[in-house]
């Protein structure tokens, strides 16, 4: 088998990019470890920033976004019993961000790939050979068969557990685990509010999203040794309202709830994005908590610069921007990590520190909400850097 670009994994960042490459003239097959139901279903990120928004209309798959999605101009701050508004908007010159769930991106995208192209699904990929020759090879099985797919180049884009990434040798990375897990729930319940809310409660962080106007998605706190078991609905309902509330009485809005579970928070990077003609995108080189909502939209801006790259390499026969990918993409990555890094330890209660700590939290979040300089700052990081490519 041959073609122009192998892309390892169909999730949004590489279909995204098999998108952009198709609509540039360039061959590509995408092979996914998942069946087609288990990537679609899955439920991820769902805040794009502004320039996330404009890229996937460019990329010809923006129609059923821009009917759907739930446009933000700002969200709300709970902390010492008040809500406090950050005019996204007002703050950024016009710049929003929107609402519409990750599993709907891939849903639009799987819908573009099936019209010029399907995707290999239940394909294990085993290993990538070849890496610095102008042949890489991709090594996978499908229906018990081992097959070998030739490449120009090869795009990681397999997520953080994905085999592209442990085929760099002596990879550099950075890895760092937050002393604190989040416990979401997916509800079929109207949202009580109609902007995103982070609430920082002296128990701990909760969070008040949605993905429809029907369906609410929260988060809560909790320990990175919770168990799911000891969290039924109705303690999740009432530790919301309590903490969401900060003390005025609201509630939100109950309602089955459609999927719960715990996840750890961490931040990552691989530093080594690209050995040979292996280059690396989203979740495979890089994490960061959901506290600052970049995960997706990190991956659509290396998607951009990568599918740039790889056009004008395939095109004009040019590695001047694919020399430079990984410093590219770096220099967006260290400031996006440093700000979910940031959000993260402003809102969540640290249960290895004391009361101190505490109160500069507090000073911090009373300083982010009274200074316009402080909020403009955060505003244009929450709506999108400018993308580099």
């Amino acid at each position: 088998m041959r073609t122009q670009v192998g892309i390892v994994g169909a999730g949004p960042a590489g279909l995204l990019l098999a998108q952009m490459l198709h609509k540039a003239g360039i061959d590509s097959v995408i092979v996914e470890a998942k069946d087609q139901t288990y990537v679609m279903e899955r439920v991820r990120a769902g805040v794009l920033e502004q320039g996330t928004v404009d890229t996937l209309r460019e990329a010809g798959v923006g129609a059923r976004m821009d009917a759907e999605r739930m446009e933000q101009d700002g969200m709300i701050f709970g902390f010492g019993g008040e809500n406090h508004f950050i005019d996204v908007k007002g703050l950024t010159g016009g710049r929003t961000v929107s609402v519409y769930g990750q599993q709907a991106v891939v849903r639009d995208l799987i819908a573009a790939r099936e019209v010029y192209g399907a995707v290999m699904w239940n394909c294990e990929v085993e290993a990538l050979s070849d890496l610095e020759t102008e042949r890489p090879k991709l090594h996978f099985t499908q229906d018990g068969e081992q097959k070998i797919l030739e490449c120009d180049y090869i795009a990681g884009a397999d997520g953080f557990w994905g085999i592209c990434r442990r085929m760099i040798p002596h990879a550099k990375t950075y890895d760092f685990t937050y002393p604190y897990s989040w416990l979401g729930i997916l509800a079929q319940a109207r949202p009580a509010s109609e902007k995103i809310i982070y609430a920082a409660h002296e128990d701990g962080f909760s969070l008040l999203s949605m993905r429809s106007p029907e369906v609410s998605r929260l988060y809560l706190q909790c320990g990175n040794d919770d168990d799911i078991a000891n969290w039924p609905d109705g303690k999740i309902w009432d530790e919301l309202d309590r903490r969401l509330g900060q003390g005025s009485g609201f509630a939100v809005n109950r309602g089955p709830v459609l999927q719960k579970g715990i996840a750890p928070l961490r931040s990552f990077v691989c530093q080594t994005m690209r050995h040979g003609r292996l280059l690396l995108a989203g979740d495979a080189a890089h994490i960061v908590p959901p506290t600052g909502a970049k995960g997706l939209n990190l991956a659509v801006a290396d998607v951009r610069v990568l599918a740039a790259a790889l056009i004008e390499a395939l095109k004009q026969n040019s590695t001047t921007l694919l020399d430079r990918y990984e410093a590219i993409c770096l220099a967006r990555v260290w400031r996006i990590e440093r700000f979910s890094w940031w959000v993260t330890t402003t809102f969540h209660r640290d249960p290895r520190q004391g009361p101190f700590e505490a109160r500069l939290r507090r000073a911090t979040l009373d300083s982010l909400v009274s200074s316009r300089a402080l909020a403009t700052s955060f505003a244009e990081v929450f709506a999108g850097l400018p993308f580099a490519v």
